[in-house]
């Protein structure tokens, strides 16, 4: 299966606001340890841990070494700061960019092979074809993506950042973003409209064909193996040139250079994002290795 129809549930794990816009099983009996990382000085500790946005309920995915990293950190650091239950303030930010004049209808920007699966994935979601036909493609598929991740059995409140949000909240401890809701959309908004309909076609996609690599998925985090990660979150990339960079290269380079920065304040900080982040040559990871930060896996 290629990236195209992979990606409507691998933003589970790339995109913290297509979580909000909208049944694995969680990973068998062992312990679980997804990957945590740390690069440090003398006055720095700024601990990498990667996350999935929306998990199965019940998923176990905290260890005794991210509980004593998490409990230690004095601020929690995500790739955009949303408010689940007041959700309002960022599809606002998507509305902003959200049309264009002089659109097709969605439907005339699909395949008649995937009409009928857009047409299914429109009644599911109950948003009037009216509204959507005004969006531009990327914005249409984010907010058909509610219908894909429901039919995964994926729920918000199960996420990785919401629990940690939650955490830090309660200690009073501050959370801080890696970037705001606009710059994490505009990444959406300036791709081309041939990615943006491919974007589309794989939002649609039946998820019971999708289920069982969503579990690999799962396994591979749950399990904190990295090459895995790396094959099944970012592997296929490498056949949409225009996504990877503007999902993962530019990004990544983004908050490689934050973490180099933040190393000049004292503090212990946690980071958490995307794992697909995390994992691969060209990950937050190996930028910081190639500038010779040392960073030690820690889990």
């Amino acid at each position: 299966m290629s990236l195209l129809k992979r990606l409507g549930h691998k933003l589970a794990a790339f995109s913290a606001i297509a979580a909000t816009a909208c049944a694995a099983p969680a990973a068998g009996p062992k312990p679980a340890s997804p990957a945590l990382w740390k690069v440090a000085d003398s006055d720095t500790t700024i601990y990498l841990f990667g996350t999935i946005h929306l998990l199965p309920p019940g998923t176990k995915w905290r260890s005794p070494a991210f509980d004593k990293a998490a409990t230690g950190a004095d601020m929690l650091v995500v790739e955009t700061v949303v408010d689940e239950k007041h959700p309002e303030a960022t599809i606002g930010e998507l509305f902003k960019l959200a049309t264009s004049e002089g659109l097709p209808p969605l439907s005339a920007r699909v395949p008649t092979a995937n009409k009928a699966a857009l047409e299914t994935a429109i009644a599911k979601s109950g948003i009037p074809v009216q509204v959507l036909d005004k969006m531009e493609t990327w914005a249409a598929a984010f907010l058909l993506l509610s219908v894909q991740f429901k039919d995964l059995g994926l729920d918000p409140g199960s996420g990785v950042e919401t629990s940690l949000k939650k955490q830090f909240e309660d200690g009073g401890k501050p959370i801080d973003q890696l970037e705001t809701n606009a710059e994490q959309l505009g990444f959406f908004d300036r791709l081309s409209e041939d990615s943006q309909r491919k974007f589309l076609i794989a939002v649609v996609e039946d998820a019971s064909s999708m289920k069982g690599e969503f579990d690999g998925m799962l396994r591979a985090w749950t399990s904190g193996n990295v090459k895995e990660i790396a094959k099944t979150f970012n592997a296929d990339l490498s056949d949409a040139a225009e996504l990877r960079d503007a999902l993962l290269v530019r990004r990544n380079a983004n908050w490689a250079r934050w973490v180099r920065g933040r190393l000049d304040k004292p503090g212990t900080v946690l980071v958490a994002v995307g794992a697909g982040h995390l994992a691969g040559d060209q990950s937050v990871v190996s930028l910081l290795q190639k500038d010779g930060l040392k960073v030690t896996r820690v889990q």
